[in-house]
């Protein structure tokens, strides 16, 4: 970063029971108090460069020796005053990025302009500025990264407007042809030093800025349509995770603790800006990161309209979701997983899907299966929650139309593991759970595990052997006859038991109206036909 260096004399500034004064022969004349900080100065080296200082002293009695006055609403406090008091006393002082905008202003406040002075205090910085502070980059950044501190009057002396102006020039100058120093610290990039300057390399640069200078330098850049909408998109993200807090690690109930109103104020503000300056082009941002802005939106409590455009913009990229972005923790102490924000989020998807006439549409199909597979690992996942209610899991599996599952293991595995994890639930919820299951899109395998699952409720494991021997009838060839005989006798030992036991579970829930038929009675229907020859034979002769 470039900085100037004014002045050739000492420092001789020091400070004693809150007063600040030089050191000289000759006596104060001027007493300037700013807040809580008494100057004692002289006339003589400030009064010629400092325009407001005459039209003070001026309207004092001539004869007065010493002046005193005040200048509590100088911009920049006590330090800018300081710097351009040490310009009139001609000691040395440097000007950066990080005082330019303090030192401007109070020297624009107390008019130390060429009008008062040649080559005065003013005339300088603004050389300075335009030579120095704008053609740079990160000279750039910083100078408008401080005036939030001095916002009015930064606007209006056109300070803001010139930084932002020459930052966006640059954000749009090709990576080829950038030349100036930038901070690019994500994991990779070290390796690919001698590569070209990556097309995101101002990202995280303007990352340091208050949100609604951040937002008029991604309106600007958007308005130019030279960048396309990911890169506006990586901008966000790397924004965000500067300064949201990350509430994948820690559940939003257990940090909200050391979460203050106000942090939590700005916190929403940023949060609801970047919602408003995400691209609409599909792909302008990860699905993962408006999960991640839509958990967050919950936990600060954000405008409506705001969660409801994050969960349109999720529902948009559901099938690009992994089920790690979908574990979105839980604003209450309920549950630790937010089964209803991902529930909101399917609801959107299955409306935009219907709308688009999906079910002549393979492509549509195919997302709306890709979907259906994450939910189903999804549920799995959160049927370890100790606290999640059956009625949450089955709300969320039974939103997704039947021709969403050509297959209902996955289902299944969520239901064992949820009745492994909740052995204390009713038969009532056992029954509502396993309601969700179609036992005839269970594969063979799983059937094999069902039948001798002794969580299941009895009827569920009727249902799976009778559609399993329905599914062996319809393919003889190719079952063994051994398999259907084992299956003919669990069913056996599964009526024999609900009979000895009284377990009713089951009754009129499945109608077997056909049973195979046992060797013995294929022997007696033997005997019998060859009986009936004979007797036909005798009669005959």
């Amino acid at each position: 970063m470039k900085f100037m260096k004014l002045g050739t004399r000492p420092d001789t500034f020091y400070t004693e029971e809150a007063t600040r004064s030089v050191s000289s022969d000759v006596p104060s004349d001027l007493i300037i108090q700013i807040k809580n900080t008494k100057y004692l100065l002289h006339k003589f080296p400030l009064l010629p460069k400092c325009g407001l200082l005459q039209h003070l002293c001026s309207q004092r009695p001539a004869d007065s020796t010493e002046i005193s006055t005040a200048l509590h609403d100088i911009p920049g406090g006590e330090e800018a005053f300081e710097l351009c008091a040490k310009f009139c006393y001609g000691i040395t002082i440097n000007l950066s990025a990080y005082n330019f905008v303090p030192a401007f202003c109070a020297a624009k406040f107390l008019r130390m302009t060429e009008s008062v002075e040649k080559g005065n205090f003013v005339q300088k910085l603004e050389a300075f500025f335009g030579t120095c502070i704008l053609e740079g980059w990160k000279d750039s950044v910083v100078t408008l990264e401080t005036t939030t501190k001095l916002l009015e009057w930064s606007e209006n002396l056109g300070i803001i407007r010139q930084c932002i102006n020459s930052i966006v020039e640059k954000i749009l100058t090709p990576p080829s042809k950038v030349t100036w120093s930038f901070t690019y610290t994500r994991p990779g990039y070290s390796i690919k030093r001698q590569h070209s300057v990556p097309k995101d390399w101002w990202t995280e640069d303007i990352s340091i800025l208050d949100i609604d200078l951040f937002r008029c330098i991604i309106t600007a850049v958007r308005s130019t349509n030279l960048l396309p909408p990911p890169l506006i998109g990586e901008a966000l993200h790397v924004y965000a995770c500067r300064w949201l807090p990350d509430t994948t690690k820690n559940r939003p109930a257990e940090s909200s603790v050391s979460q203050t109103e106000d942090n939590v104020r700005k916190h929403r503000q940023v949060l609801e800006t970047i919602a408003t300056m995400i691209p609409t082009d599909r792909g302008s941002v990860s699905i993962s990161f408006t999960l991640r802005l839509l958990s967050l939106a919950n936990f600060l409590v954000a405008s409506q309209s705001t969660k409801s455009e994050l969960i349109r913009r999720a529902g948009l990229q559901l099938d690009e979701a992994t089920v790690e972005a979908l574990l979105i923790p839980s604003s209450s102490d309920q549950c630790f997983y937010d089964i209803d924000l991902v529930r909101a989020v399917l609801d959107s998807f299955l409306m935009q899907w219907r709308r688009n006439g999906s079910i002549e549409n393979n492509e549509s199909l195919r997302s709306l299966r890709k979907v259906t597979k994450l939910i189903d690992s999804y549920l799995q996942v959160v049927a370890r929650d100790g606290n999640m209610p059956v009625s949450k899991i089955v709300s969320l599996a039974e939103s997704l139309p039947d021709m969403a599952r050509s297959e209902h293991d996955e289902i299944y595995k969520a239901i064992n593991i949820y009745l492994k994890e909740h052995p204390e639930i009713s038969k009532a919820e056992k029954k509502q759970l396993c309601q969700i299951l179609d036992c005839r899109k269970l594969s063979q395998e799983v059937c094999a595990h069902a039948v001798r699952n002794e969580r299941l409720p009895l009827r569920t494991v009727v249902q799976v052997l009778f559609f399993d021997q329905e599914r062996h009838g319809r393919s003889k060839n190719s079952v063994s006859r051994a398999t259907r005989d084992g299956a003919s006798s669990d069913l056996g030992r599964l009526l024999e038991a609900e009979r000895k036991y009284g377990r009713s579970e089951g009754a009129g829930e499945v109608e077997i109206k056909e049973e195979e038929p046992s060797v013995s009675k294929l022997e007696s229907k033997k005997t019998m036909r060859r009986r009936q020859k004979s007797e036909h034979g005798s009669s005959k002769g």
